[in-house]
């Protein structure tokens, strides 16, 4: 599993953190769990193999500092966002921001250049070229400004 794979699984805790009310660890709990893991090994091939010890570093990392962020992340996100607030933005569109934000801010280890295109990457995958366009433009402006 690469890296790239590992902060796609965090995108889907971050995705289930919101949409169900959950913090990191009870998303986390459910997701890695042994019975249902290993049912999304027909859906897609990120699904392979479980994450190892590093990769699960990584991603806890990643949604326990995006979530203890989160009111600063989401504040970057609405600034940048115009014309759109949270609640409308698809819960998709909004993890992968969070994700890339919460790199860009509290990771020093990764350049935000790779956060920046792995968002928007994933946007396409997840939601859409257009969604990959929104989160470009978004992460830009704010690089930009800072």
């Amino acid at each position: 599993m690469t890296r790239m794979t590992a902060r796609q699984l965090a995108v889907q805790l971050l995705f289930s953190m919101e949409a169900n009310h959950l913090s990191p660890e009870e998303a986390a709990g459910l997701f890695f769990s042994e019975e249902h893991y290993d049912t999304l090994k027909d859906e897609d091939s990120i699904y392979a193999e479980p994450p190892d010890e590093e990769q699960m570093l990584y991603i806890r990392r990643l949604t326990d500092t995006a979530y203890s962020h989160l009111e600063e992340i989401d504040e970057v996100i609405a600034r940048y966002s115009k014309g759109w607030k949270l609640s409308r933005l698809p819960k998709t569109t909004l993890a992968v921001l969070r994700c890339a934000i919460c790199e860009i801010l509290f990771m020093d280890d990764i350049p935000d250049a790779v956060a920046v295109d792995e968002a928007v990457e994933q946007g396409k995958r997840y939601d859409s070229p257009e969604g990959g366009a929104f989160i470009n433009g978004l992460l830009g402006s704010f690089l930009r400004d800072r």
